[in-house]
């Protein structure tokens, strides 16, 4: 009996994580003010974050924090802040035929749920394919450590050529 209470737990807090995540999508793109869109954005991260957590990914949860929420956002937010541009509300980013933007939108929606429902049904991931944290680990810092420190001084020279190409005077 407790294994379903807390299937049922475990389903009401992602339902209420994924309607968090939604109202922050929706008003990530449709904020004026560009900080206010990069603060929801984190919303969403951590809630992607949550998520992971949720379904015992613990390694894919955290670092979903330390590398989207920690560095990506964190680089979005100095980008914002080097490139001097006025921080409030925007004037003329608002496009008043918003009809194909939702037409798109929706298209897309379609496609991804008739893709997904068809494509993989009711098919179950067997048990015996799980990994652990460890070796999650033990294969990004043996076999993909030179991938994975590549990426870091990618992002590194991102942040330095924004610097650069946001202080020419």
């Amino acid at each position: 009996m407790t294994v379903l209470g807390a299937l049922v737990a475990q389903n009401i807090a992602f339902g209420v994580i994924a309607a968090i995540m939604v109202f922050a999508a929706i008003r990530l793109v449709t904020t004026r003010n560009v900080v206010h869109a990069a603060l929801f954005l984190v919303v969403v991260l951590g809630g992607v974050a949550a998520l992971f957590l949720l379904m015992g990914a613990e390694f894919v949860g955290i670092t979903q924090i330390l590398v989207y929420i920690g560095a990506v956002v964190v680089l979005f937010l100095f980008g914002i802040m080097l490139t001097r541009t006025r921080i409030g509300d925007e004037e003329g980013t608002d496009h008043p035929n918003r009809l194909p933007a939702v037409l798109a939108a929706a298209l897309v929606a379609t496609v991804t749920i008739y893709a997904v429902v068809s494509g993989f049904g009711d098919v179950e991931l067997p048990a015996e394919t799980r990994t652990t944290t460890a070796e999650v680990a033990d294969s990004i810092f043996s076999t993909y450590i030179v991938p994975f420190e590549a990426v870091s001084v990618l992002l590194l020279a991102a942040l330095i050529g924004a610097i650069v190409i946001a202080r020419r005077d």
